[in-house]
């Protein structure tokens, strides 16, 4: 059992930890959470890969008031959930009356869905963790109808720009200072949006993927064959950007049964490393039965892990263009959903996008400077999809092209990936 003075220190520690953190650069974070839809028992829930600053964004979200913060990814914090009323203690003794409180990678306790439902009857709660595994089943039996989920990413490339204390403007659009944002673009591919990566470097990124395969996946889920489940991986995160099957993996993997495979890529995606993209078909079978392609949620991290994928520039920017489609839909655009598009023909585009059963866009992307350098299958296949699809609205993101190109009475237009991240907040 652990001591409410052992808890007390523990407190103090963090939070003054917290603090440090907080008095450096600190930025406003895209993702906005509303004080004021927290609390009359409904908890406030951040998920997210570690270290892309849910901590922070939680403290950020609370003002005025006392709150109190604990982490509980903390070796010293060996508790069961009988236990959990000794952090409130501890928490009372150090600071008196608590009206807000952040709970750090709480699920790291059995059973802790119970005394967080009763604790949000009283109190403003937020709970941070950097498992999916926080909107379980236990959860919804004590918080049904009183929760707000959110989902933090990294940084985007607006938020990275920011961070380098570089502002967007009108002069943001001259030749000087795109120059400027191209060195940017090529640093963000490279460390990806990790806060700390751009001080820390390469050397922090690979920890981090070891830190969370162990700790966020292999411990987490009891996993008795850790160097397969690392091989996985390591070859899941080579491999972003394509197209990937239980089956095939299980063969190449060497384990027995797809269900091991499957299994094991929804831990990686609970841990925020990957996530897939459905292809898309109106049949809802073959949707589901067909290939998924795999993603990063951060360049950076696919990078350290697997340090040859940095030259591979068309691989690395249709990633980042996913996890900014991921990032947009989660923060303003939840109605939309996001596919691949793939025909018998084996032609394909990089990204289908659905609202209302209809199809509002689709997107090829390509590490492309000039006309000349865009594979003409790849114009047809856009060309095919829209009119299968119904859809006008074509798009080629290219590393550094402006243009538009009517064929065959259709609009193809070409967007420079930098213009593309800045268009904030849009869709389509």
């Amino acid at each position: 059992m652990v001591q409410v003075e052992v808890i007390k220190q523990v407190i103090a520690d963090q939070e003054q930890e917290l603090k440090q953190q907080m008095a450096t650069h600190i930025i406003k974070r895209e993702l906005t959470i509303k004080e004021d839809s927290i609390g009359n028992g409904v908890v406030g829930i951040i998920t997210g890969i570690r270290r892309c600053g849910k901590s922070v964004l939680a403290q950020m979200t609370f003002s005025g008031g006392t709150s109190g913060y604990i982490n509980f990814d903390d070796v010293r914090l060996s508790l069961k959930a009988e236990e959990l009323n000794s952090v409130l203690e501890a928490m009372y003794s150090l600071k008196g009356h608590v009206d807000k409180i952040v709970l750090d990678e709480i699920q790291n306790i059995d059973g802790w869905e119970k005394f967080v439902g009763s604790l949000a009857s009283s109190k403003k709660v937020i709970v941070t963790g950097s498992n999916a595994r926080l909107l379980s089943k236990e959860l919804a039996t004590y918080l049904v109808g009183r929760h707000m989920d959110f989902t933090l990413f990294p940084f985007s490339f607006r938020e990275f720009l920011d961070y380098n204390s570089f502002a967007i403007d009108e002069s943001t659009y001259t030749t000087e200072s795109k120059a400027k944002i191209m060195k940017f673009l090529a640093n963000y591919l490279r460390i990806g949006g990790i806060p700390l990566a751009g001080r820390l470097g390469t050397a922090y990124l690979a920890n981090l993927y070891s830190d969370i395969l162990e700790r966020d996946a292999i411990q987490r889920y009891s996993i008795n064959s850790p160097s397969e489940f690392k091989h996985l991986s390591n070859y899941l995160i080579a491999n972003f950007s394509n197209e990937v099957t239980s089956n095939k993996l299980k063969n190449i993997i060497g384990v027995k049964t797809p269900n091991t495979i499957s299994r094991w890529i929804s831990y990686l995606e609970n841990a925020f490393l990957i996530f897939r993209i459905q292809r898309f078909s109106n049949k809802i079978k073959e949707s589901i039965k067909a290939p998924k392609k795999v993603y990063a949620t951060d360049t950076g991290i696919a990078i350290a892990a697997y340090p040859e994928s940095a030259n591979d520039k068309g691989r690395l920017i249709e990633n980042l263009v996913a996890v900014e489609l991921k990032r947009r839909i989660e923060y303003w655009h939840r109605d939309y959903r996001i596919y691949y598009w793939k025909n018998s023909m084996h032609e394909e585009v990089d990204f289908l996008l659905r609202k209302n059963n209809n199809t509002k866009a689709l997107i090829q992307v390509t590490y492309a400077s000039s006309r000349e350098d865009i594979k003409e299958r790849e114009l047809k296949s856009l060309l095919k999809a829209g009119k299968e699809q119904h859809c006008n609205n074509l798009e080629v993101i290219t590393w550094d092209l402006s243009d538009t190109q009517t064929i065959n009475g259709r609009v193809i237009r070409f967007v420079p990936l930098w213009a593309w991240l800045l268009n904030h907040k849009t869709v389509y």
